[in-house]
């Protein structure tokens, strides 16, 4: 598979994948009930158990097996700091943790949500694009479905949080759906590093896995776990790296 492939691949994949948060949020259009904090943090475990399996077996073990211990451990390292340092200095609002970042800039609460929402899936759309390096086409198809299955109730989750935030149903679907096209952003530099640098690839892959588990540990079992429905959350969190275990087998 030659350079052009990977790009292509690398950067429609997590266009789909991104797309896929706008399927979570078509609910939020047509019922008019709200979603519980007990199906909300059952939603969001699933998506973490979905994520920290592709992590593991699509990103962590083709870096070690590409490039060794080593090359693997600093690559999770850098990716989580840069995750981190991001996240520290980027102004924006999680939907239960509340404000983080500086507070040198007044942005409206709807931006503040939408920076968070966009923190969280650049990573994601990374790993995709990074995932089709060295034509691990296999490999990348299941970092591609993992996240787009992941980003189905974690939309649903985002779009009924927005109509907690009191924005209407229209509005909460349209800013859903431009979170979801931040991955294709991710999976364009995924995938455009890869081809550059491609001797690169088992850094950039296990960079993209410390990215995600940053983004895991410290948003979204957070956000599962505030509301006493720990042991939901964590079966939950379970059931998703389960399939997402499964689906793997099947498809590598």
């Amino acid at each position: 598979m030659d350079n052009s492939q990977i790009w292509f691949l690398g950067v429609f994949s997590s266009l789909i994948a991104g797309l896929a948060t706008t399927i979570g949020a078509i609910p939020v259009l047509f019922l008019k009930k709200q979603m519980t904090e007990k199906q909300m943090d059952i939603l969001l475990g699933f998506a973490a158990g979905v994520m920290l399996a592709a992590t593991m077996f699509s990103l962590i073990v083709p870096a070690i097996d590409t490039g060794g211990v080593f090359i693997t451990i600093i690559g999770i390292l850098v990716g989580a700091i840069v995750i981190d340092l991001i996240d520290y200095f980027s102004p924006h609002e999680h939907f239960l943790k509340g404000k983080e970042g500086p507070e040198l800039i007044q942005l409206k609460r709807i931006w503040l949500f939408v920076i968070a929402i966009a923190l969280h899936n650049f990573p994601e759309g990374m790993a995709v694009g990074v995932s089709f390096g060295g034509g691990m086409i296999a490999n990348g198809i299941t970092v591609a479905i993992a996240i787009g299955l992941q980003n189905i109730p974690e939309g649903t989750a985002t779009a009924f949080s927005l109509i907690k935030a009191n924005y209407n149903a229209k509005q909460s679907f349209f800013w859903t759906f431009l979170t979801g096209l931040v991955e294709p952003l991710g999976g364009l530099l995924g995938a455009s590093l890869v081809v550059l640098m491609k001797p690169a690839l088992p850094f950039f892959l296990s960079f993209a896995a410390g990215a995600m588990l940053y983004v895991i540990s410290d948003e979204i079992i957070p956000e599962t776990h505030s509301h006493s429905n720990e042991r939901a959350a964590t079966f939950s969190l379970i059931g998703g790296f389960l399939i997402m275990l499964i689906l793997d087998v099947m498809l590598g």
